[in-house]
């Protein structure tokens, strides 16, 4: 089983929502960018809500997302998972990322965004206890734009997600 490892997170100083997945699949890895698989719906969403065009390169739609206040980043460091899929990730191998250090750089963030339902499991079993005295946090899971949750349409993912993100 091998050991895969998350990315740093992509955010400004001015970040106010925070984008959570579980961990980057393969396409990802191997791209080293955050949701690269090409059926993924995320930078659909994405340019759906912000119009950053999801055909500019990657630094681009990150920098203009970035810009939005809008900051993402995993809840695992790092896990033993082969493939892509979350329900394969070994919960004995969990290493969650620093966030008591990442609101402390980051105090504008009001909100988390978790990107499917594993994301919400894990941040509220590994990282919510260490956190609890942060006041005013709110926490809405959203529809996985991962390509294994196709049994919602894509305007439906979008509405969720502008409802969330966009609307205060």
């Amino acid at each position: 089983m091998s050991r895969v490892s998350s990315f740093p997170p992509l955010a400004g100083p001015a970040a106010r929502v925070l984008v959570l997945g579980s961990m980057p699949g393969t396409a990802s890895l191997n791209a080293n960018q955050y949701y690269a698989h090409p059926r993924n719906a995320f930078w659909s969403i994405v340019d759906a809500l912000f119009a950053i065009d999801r055909s500019l390169a990657y630094a681009e739609r990150c920098a203009a997302l970035v810009g939005h206040g809008v900051a993402v980043w995993d809840v695992l460091r790092s896990c033993h998972r082969p493939g892509s899929l979350d329900a394969d990730i070994d919960p004995r191998s969990i290493v969650v990322n620093d966030f008591a250090g990442f609101f402390a750089s980051h105090p504008a963030v009001c909100k988390l965004c978790f990107n499917g339902a594993t994301a919400e499991r894990l941040f509220k079993r590994h990282v919510a206890p260490s956190i609890a005295d942060r006041e005013g946090l709110v926490m809405i899971r959203l529809p996985s734009t991962s390509p294994a949750h196709a049994a919602m349409r894509l305007d439906d993912k979008i509405a969720h997600w502008r409802q969330a993100l966009v609307q205060p």
